[in-house]
């Protein structure tokens, strides 16, 4: 395993972080096709084991499960010091909205469920999982900041948003004198390049660590179309909303992917995510199975040349936005929205 620095952070993080999504109790969340306590503790060690030291997770996944089944994983098989773990918090409900509980309120009631379903006293990194149009931005940095100053969390990250966002929320922060976000997650991957317009040269501009999900495409980047299906992509209608629009025309790209692979001796997924590695700082990646990290790790020692990386990207067309980044705008909320440019709480409203 190889390892970097986390953006601007002091955190020293492996170059594939593990995504816990796929880890939590089926009946208590959206997904039906996650793996139980058992199969999930396997994965997480054969991921210590093979140097894997950045762990990503959320409050959203399996209602808080996947990170119990993480936080007891870790607490069994590493040291605290040791690990590097990731989680997400979820916009205000509506309910919330109208209970009059406030942003800062919000932020504070999540990490500390989240803490108390890790077992852990801090998180590493706390991510904003999706913008939040109905709560100030200055809000969300102030009470992302408070997390921060008592010690719950060391750095804040962002997930799910356009370049434009991070760069206002990060001069509101540099004005205010509040934490900055240090990464930035999104969907990114050698079928999906859409983050390569803007999002891509400011984080490399401004160093804000790169840690995309995706990165295999929700399996597609990892065998030939109709090959070895798993369950998740028999049943994951999310993937299925996010990729069966533009199948045609990435099926193109994944049949270099196989062509490469057969030429290298290596599997579909080292090659998709050897790509990826020269682009970005730690991609996530999900696993369900032990040869899913094991094939990840083995990724991080494969070299592209610059033809072949060439070879790989010059079929890529424009993709219309997907899954959560489609709905990233005003009129996904019912409220209407403000901006003001000279104003300190700069945000929606």
């Amino acid at each position: 395993m190889k390892y970097t620095k986390l953006g601007s952070s002091d955190l020293t993080v492996s170059r594939i972080c593990m995504g816990c999504m796929g880890f939590g109790d089926a009946a208590r969340g959206q997904h039906s096709w996650t793996i139980d306590e058992e199969h999930s503790r396997e994965i997480i060690k054969r991921g210590l084991e093979l140097g894997v030291n950045f762990f990503d997770t959320a409050i959203g996944y399996q209602s808080g499960t996947s990170e119990q089944f993480l936080g007891r994983a870790l607490r069994d098989f590493a040291k605290r010091e040791d690990v590097v773990v990731a989680t997400k918090f979820l916009p205000r409900t509506q309910d919330e909205i109208e209970k009059g509980i406030s942003g800062q309120q919000h932020i504070e009631n999540m990490i500390n469920t989240s803490l108390q379903n890790l077992g852990m006293d801090y998180v590493d990194l706390y991510i904003y999982h999706m913008w939040d149009w109905n709560t100030l931005i200055y809000d969300i940095l102030d009470g992302l900041n408070r997390v921060v100053e008592a010690g719950k969390a060391r750095y804040i990250g962002i997930s799910n948003c356009f370049a434009w966002q991070i760069a206002k929320a990060n001069a509101l922060a540099e004005k205010e004198g509040f934490a900055k976000f240090v990464s930035v997650q999104g969907h990114y991957n050698l079928i999906f390049r859409e983050e390569e317009r803007e999002m891509v040269p400011y984080c490399r501009e401004e160093n804000i660590a790169l840690t995309p999900y995706s990165s295999l495409a929700s399996g597609r980047l990892s065998r030939l179309p109709g090959e070895n299906g798993t369950k998740r992509a028999s049943e994951d209608a999310y993937a299925k909303f996010k990729y069966d629009a533009t199948a045609e025309q990435d099926n193109l790209i994944i049949a270099r992917v196989a062509e490469l692979a057969r030429k290298r001796d290596v599997t579909m997924t080292e090659i998709s995510l050897a790509w990826l590695l020269k682009k970005v700082t730690s991609p996530v990646v999900g696993a369900t199975k032990l040869h899913h990290i094991e094939g990840a790790a083995k990724a991080v020692e494969l070299e592209l040349t610059d033809e072949e990386t060439a070879y790989l990207e010059e079929l890529y067309v424009p993709h219309p936005l997907a899954g959560v980044m489609a709905q990233n705008k005003p009129e996904a909320s019912k409220e209407k929205h403000v901006w003001s440019i000279g104003d300190q709480k700069l945000g929606g409203r």
